[in-house]
């Protein structure tokens, strides 16, 4: 199992040019659980953002790895295959991103495989490597879906490299995606094969 993590500074500034596109590309959907087959599809983000080798933390800006705050809990999502989803912040950047933190934990007594879902049904994303891809943001409200940001390569702004989990074993992780207009406070978070949950942004 490898994973990496990280919202480097510079991957927003890298990443800036696309969000105009990818607000306006984020596709109407339901509310179905499984979300990431809906609405339109997403846009790719300027830049490689998120390349760095698996198993090793983005670097922020002075150099050291970004690890998520974990002072705060939005939901917990528990799925029925032993998997679970902590979401600690949803949080607004000028720079027009939503970037979610949460951690991702093996509650079972056993190694669990991540199901291929969570890299989504892109075809270029699915041949950059597992990933947390498949997740989306549904804004009720508009009927807008919100999809995982991509560099120019097709790169997923997300935690990548996961393939599996360690039992008790938790990862931290995070997904980027363009941000809701300002009205928007709510979001549901749905990650495929995991129950649907709403979380607030701020």
């Amino acid at each position: 199992m490898s994973n990496r993590y990280g919202t480097a500074a510079r991957r927003a500034a890298a990443g800036a040019t696309a969000v105009a596109l990818a607000v306006l590309l984020s596709g109407c959907g339901g509310d179905s659980g499984q979300g990431g087959d809906e609405g339109a599809k997403a846009p790719e983000s300027a830049g490689r953002s998120s390349s760095a080798p698996a198993g090793q933390d983005t670097p922020t800006a002075d150099g050291g790895p970004t690890v998520p705050d974990t002072s705060t809990t939005l939901t917990t999502i528990n799925g029925s295959n032993g998997f679970q989803f902590v979401i600690h912040t949803a949080v607004r950047d000028q720079g027009g991103f939503l970037t979610v933190t949460g951690s991702l934990k093996n509650t079972s007594s056993k190694m669990l495989i991540a199901p291929p879902q969570w890299s989504g049904q892109e075809v270029n994303v699915k041949q950059t490597g597992p990933s947390l891809a498949g997740m989306t943001l549904l804004d009720k409200t508009e009927k807008k879906r919100y999809y995982v940001l991509r560099d120019t390569e097709g790169y997923p702004l997300t935690t990548t490299g996961v393939t599996s989990v360690k039992a008790g074993e938790t990862i931290a992780m995070f997904a980027q995606f363009p941000a809701p207009p300002a009205s928007v406070t709510q979001v549901d978070i749905q990650i495929p094969k995991m129950p649907v949950a709403t979380i607030e942004i701020s």
